[in-house]
C-alpha cells in the first residue's frame, strides 16, 4: 500500500460518504432475519451485508467476537469478509478492542496489521489501559504496514467514565491524555493521520477535551444507541470533518433484503454528509 490508512480513510469517506458500518451477527439479530445462531446463519448474513454493501459504504467494522464465538469456522468467515470488503474498495476496521504487553500485543498486531495475515485489516481498534506505551509493536507495526489504530479514548458506556475520565497528577484526565498522545502520533500528517481515538457520539459536550488529533475519531452511538447525525456538530465541535460515525442495528435491522440495506446506508450516509459539511 503506498497511501497511509489516514489518506485512504480521507478519500474514500470523500468519495462514497462518512458512515462505518459496524457488522455485528449477534443472536437477536440473526434470529430477526430468519438465520439461525450457527455458522450457517453466520455466513449467510455476513455474505449478505458484503454483498449489499461493499461497494458503496466507505469503511466497514466487523466485531471480531461476533465470530470468535463460533470458532475457526467462524473466523473463516471472517477472513472471507476482511477480503471481500477490502477487494470491493472498502476499509475495514477491525474492532477486536486488543490490548496487552511486550510480545502478546506484538503478536496481536501480527494478526490484523501485517499485511501476510488473512485478517489483515485496514485498522484495529486496540485498548490502551495497560499504558499508552504498551500498544508501541501495533503503532509501529500500523506505520510498516501502512495500516491505522483506533484508541479507546471517550467511549460511550457509563463504566467508562471511572476510567477515562479518573485525573491524573498533572490535572489532566486518561481520556484526555490519550488524546494527546494520539495528536503527537499524528503531527504534521497531511491530509490527516491514521491514528485515531474511540470517542462516543453519544457523550454530549465535549468541549473540555481537544479532539483536534489531526486524526479520525470512530463515534459509535448513531441510530440505536440515540445519537443521530445532527448531533455530531455539537459533540465534536471543530474536530467533526475527521469523524468515522458508526452505525450497526440501524443498518442491519433491515436485513435480509439488500436493497433496503442499501437504502439505509445510504440515508444515513446523507444525513451525515449534511452534518457535518463544513
Amino acid at each position: 500500500m503506498n497511501d497511509s490508512f489516514g489518506a485512504r480513510l480521507r478519500s474514500a469517506m470523500d468519495e462514497r460518504g462518512p458512515l462505518c458500518v459496524g457488522i455485528d451477527p449477534h443472536a437477536s439479530l440473526l434470529a430477526s432475519w430468519g438465520l439461525k445462531d450457527d455458522v450457517d446463519g453466520l455466513e449467510t448474513f455476513t455474505r449478505t451485508v458484503v454483498e449489499a454493501l461493499a461497494e458503496t459504504v466507505a469503511v466497514f467494522k466487523p466485531q471480531s467476537a461476533f465470530f470468535e464465538r463460533f470458532g475457526s469456522r467462524g473466523i473463516a468467515v471472517l477472513e472471507r469478509a476482511v477480503a471481500d470488503l477490502r477487494a470491493a474498495g472498502g476499509l475495514v476496521v477491525m474492532d477486536a478492542k486488543r490490548g496487552d504487553i511486550g510480545s502478546t500485543m506484538a503478536a496481536y498486531a501480527e494478526t490484523f496489521l501485517r499485511p501476510e495475515s488473512p485478517l489483515f485489516s485496514d485498522a484495529l481498534t486496540v485498548s490502551p489501559y495497560l499504558g499508552y506505551g504498551s500498544l508501541k509493536p501495533a503503532v509501529d507495526l500500523a506505520r510498516e504496514s501502512g495500516a491505522g489504530l483506533f484508541v479507546l479514548a471517550l467511549t460511550s458506556n457509563p463504566e467508562g467514565a471511572e476510567v477515562q475520565r479518573a485525573v491524573r497528577e498533572d490535572g489532566r484526565t486518561i481520556g484526555a491524555t490519550m488524546l494527546a498522545h494520539l495528536a503527537e502520533e499524528n503531527a504534521g500528517e497531511s491530509p490527516m493521520g491514521s491514528f485515531g481515538a474511540v470517542v462516543g457520539a453519544t457523550l454530549g459536550d465535549l468541549s473540555s477535551f481537544d479532539l483536534d488529533i489531526n486524526g479520525p475519531l470512530l463515534a459509535p452511538g448513531i441510530g440505536a444507541q440515540g445519537a443521530t447525525a445532527a448531533d455530531l456538530p455539537a459533540v465534536f465541535g471543530p474536530a467533526v470533518r475527521n469523524v468515522v460515525p458508526n452505525v450497526s442495528r440501524g443498518v442491519l435491522k433491515e436485513g435480509p433484503d439488500a436493497t433496503a440495506l442499501r437504502a439505509a446506508a445510504e440515508r444515513f450516509a446523507d444525513e451525515i454528509r449534511a452534518a457535518v459539511a463544513v
